[in-house]
């Protein structure tokens, strides 16, 4: 007979199988790789606020996605420097559901920053006149809002529909931090509302947000493409180029991990761990070298 635990019992987080005796080693990349991300972020903010040249909205729009990758930063920084530091595995269920929310979110407001910055180099490249007047500091920072009360909202329903849950003796994650799904499955219960309401989290917000940010690039081509001139065209596109890099960096992993989940049944665990490593981990660490090389201003 299956027993069923109640809410006050804690999960078990899992780091790379079949590496543990070398996770004291993997928590010095892993550390450095937290410190970059918390060091170029924040020197980014710092560089936009303290130089008045830089008060545009595409430095704007970066600060943004700066303060989205210190959030995803700090969200899944704890349960995985304690697993590889510490060796300890043990999350209590309400900080497990705390870090899921966190993490989704900040994740959302990733995609959305990343929507928003699409919009703004169409706006420059096709109406460079008229571009401090179409993104007036208003306008940012309603768009600002907007993805923070969208991101919240989406996924203020996930911790409080997780919590009524019963769960089974298997506690075992399969993450080195708690997500939505992860904790789903875990369930002694029909999940059908939770993993419908996943669902339509994921395809309003990430799904939505890619097929925009398609359709402003094809925007974005089709005015290049009208420029005559050869120089102004490269240049036009050069303008783009360190946006494109953040968008796959973050798209990229995220989709091989959603094609391991759906088809890939038999692949080893250690492969889902690493794909959610370079999903969450290293958009935070890369955009600001990405920004800071591309970008002769920063």
């Amino acid at each position: 007979m299956m027993s069923v635990s109640n809410n006050n019992d804690t999960f078990f987080l899992k780091g790379l199988t079949g590496l543990e005796a070398m996770y004291t080693w993997i928590s010095i990349p892993l550390c450095a790789m937290y410190m970059a991300s918390l060091a170029g972020n924040s020197l980014i903010l710092w560089v936009v606020r303290s130089e008045p040249s830089l008060h545009q909205p595409m430095y704007y729009f970066l600060s943004m996605l700066a303060v989205t990758d210190l959030g995803l930063s700090a969200s899944t920084l704890p349960t995985t420097l304690t697993i590889y530091m510490l060796g300890l595995r043990e999350v209590a269920l309400d900080m497990c559901l705390a870090q899921l929310f966190f993490i989704h979110t900040f994740s959302i407001m990733e995609s959305s920053v990343l929507l928003t910055m699409a919009f703004d180099r169409f706006v420059a490249i096709s109406s460079p006149l008229h571009y401090g007047t179409i993104l007036t500091n208003m306008r940012i920072a309603s768009l600002g809002l907007g993805i923070v009360v969208r991101s919240i909202g989406l996924h203020i329903p996930a911790p409080i529909m997780l919590k009524k849950l019963p769960y089974c003796r298997n506690h075992q994650l399969s993450h080195s931090y708690c997500l939505h799904p992860d904790v789903m499955k875990l369930a002694c219960a029909d999940t059908h509302i939770n993993s419908a309401y996943g669902l339509f989290v994921v395809l309003s917000t990430l799904g939505v947000d890619s097929v925009l940010i398609v359709l402003s690039y094809g925007l974005i081509l089709q005015t290049v493409l009208s420029i005559t001139s050869k120089t102004k065209r490269l240049k036009a596109l050069n303008t783009c180029v360190s946006h494109i890099c953040s968008v796959l960096l973050f798209y990229t992993p995220m989709i091989g991990l959603s094609m391991i989940h759906r088809f890939g049944k038999r692949t080893s665990p250690f492969s889902h761990v690493l794909l959610s490593y370079l999903h969450f981990l290293l958009p935070p660490v890369l955009n600001p070298v990405v920004y800071t090389i591309k970008t002769k201003q920063i």
